[in-house]
């Protein structure tokens, strides 16, 4: 343990302080800077920013209640796909295209030179897994030890990871609840550390160290990314008794870390069925005492393979709505393959929508500001406009152009679907006066109801 001052930004919080980071996220969340602050100390609200990275490039953000519905974006490369070029390639497609963290979860060749070109390149925070390079640190999973971890947790802090996920609420008296599942255990971290306690019927290193890890994630201010090692992989599996009693561990390795100022998210599960959504959020935010939610999706059905980013993002945007913080994107790659660029790009686009969703039904201030504005554009046939409000600007230009003449292409009102005879706002324009004069008539003829009189 440290005996120094910590330099988290929940213990300045705590300490009634009001950073320059508070301030900056304050603004862009359209809240003030005091709430902001006053989130942070409660830990209701983190603010994923180590200090090496936000003393670069790093632009802070936060996720939690008081805030917009945040995405993250999953890269990294595999031990038979990709590159370094390739990850910064889907870093700055991620980014252009509005996500809000990016994990790198690498499991292949150049592990730290990858992070280390993607946290460089980064105005965004970091997340990272860190047991993936313990693994291959080893060559095999009963090869693990307590200390190899801490090493690596310690190595990813040192090069500026903002949000580590750390698999420490998987406990051996979990294990049998596991029997019987659909489809097991599906989280890589929780899978890997089931081995090994399986191997030496031992508890969870990371549970037991979990001090430790505090120390070296309070030192450098990560916050710590509680996985979810029991989320249910399949609709069959949710909501069972694994994915709860693991819930539950959470919720007090949540405690424990605000108890040394280390500010916490939970991960959510990845597979609901849309009538268990609302239940699950209530739980988590209940038993983890309204620390903020971060869940994958969920998927709400198994059947659409190449279309997973659809399946969950319906699954996101009702799981922002009910409470959820941080949605951590699908892309049409999830369950068949390592995603390229322009998975990212589509990941990242369905997931803007979901999350921008959240935050009208949410009541989020401003949220609806940018659907009226395009509301508007779109009534007035401003095409530019238009396309600049879009989540995707580029798409909306590309489908727009492509099926009218080159002489229609920005100036005509109507679109390729209903043509100038058909286009119900043309014809909408066009009567406006008329609609005006009617509906003052009609305002005029109407009589005025009495005015109700107190007895």
């Amino acid at each position: 343990m440290t005996d120094r001052v910590c330099p988290t930004q929940m213990y300045l919080a705590r300490q009634g302080e009001i950073t320059e980071s508070m301030q900056f996220v304050a603004e862009r969340e359209h809240r003030p800077p005091e709430l902001i602050r006053d989130e942070i100390a409660r830990g209701r609200l983190t603010m994923p920013a180590n200090v090496l990275h936000l003393a670069a490039r790093l632009e802070p953000m936060v996720i939690g209640k008081v805030a917009r519905v945040k995405i993250n974006a999953n890269i990294g490369n595999s031990a038979v796909s990709s590159s370094i070029a390739e990850e910064i390639e889907k870093l700055h497609t991620a980014i252009h295209f509005g996500a809000d963290t990016v994990m790198d979860l690498s499991t292949g060749d150049e592990l730290d030179a990858t992070r280390e070109a993607i946290i460089a390149e980064s105005p965004i925070p970091i997340g990272t897994v860190p047991i993936y390079q313990a693994v291959l640190n080893v060559d095999q999973v009963a090869d693990l030890t307590a200390q190899g971890l801490l090493e690596v947790i310690e190595l990813h802090a040192r090069q500026g990871v903002d949000y580590m996920t750390v698999h420490a609420g998987i406990l051996l008296e979990h294990l049998p609840l596991v029997h019987g599942r659909v489809t097991g255990i599906v989280s890589r971290g929780g899978s890997l550390l089931a081995v090994w306690m399986m191997t030496y019927r031992k508890q969870n290193p990371l549970y037991e160290h979990y001090d430790d890890i505090l120390d070296i994630l309070r030192t450098y201010d990560v916050t710590i990314s509680l996985g979810d090692s029991l989320r249910p992989g399949s609709v069959a599996d949710a909501s069972d008794k694994a994915q709860f009693a693991e819930l539950e561990t959470l919720g007090e390795l949540t405690k424990r870390a605000w108890e040394r100022d280390v500010q916490v998210m939970v991960e959510g599960p990845g597979h609901i069925p849309l009538h268990q959504i609302e239940m699950n959020v209530r739980k988590q935010k209940e038993i983890c005492h309204e620390a903020p939610f971060y869940t994958l999706g969920p998927l709400v059905t198994d059947v659409a393979p190449g279309y997973d980013h659809i399946t969950s993002a319906i699954g996101a945007a009702m799981i922002g709505w009910h409470g959820a913080d941080m949605l951590c994107y699908v892309t049409p790659k999830e369950h068949l393959g390592l995603p390229n660029a322009n998975d990212v790009r589509e990941g990242v686009i369905a997931y803007k929508i979901a999350a921008h969703a959240a935050d009208i039904a949410r009541g989020h201030p401003h949220a609806q500001d940018r659907d009226d504005a395009l509301s508007k554009a779109r009534y007035e046939f401003d095409w530019n406009e238009q396309f600049r409000l879009a989540l995707d600007p580029e798409r909306a230009r590309e489908y727009h152009d492509e099926a009218l003449p080159a002489e229609y292409f920005k100036s005509a009102e109507f679109c390729a679907m209903c043509g100038p005879k058909f286009c119900s706002m043309h014809h909408s324009r066009s009567i406006e006066d008329m609609l005006a004069e009617f509906a003052a008539e009609h305002d005029a003829s109407t009589p005025q109801q009495p005015s109700a009189v107190s007895g």
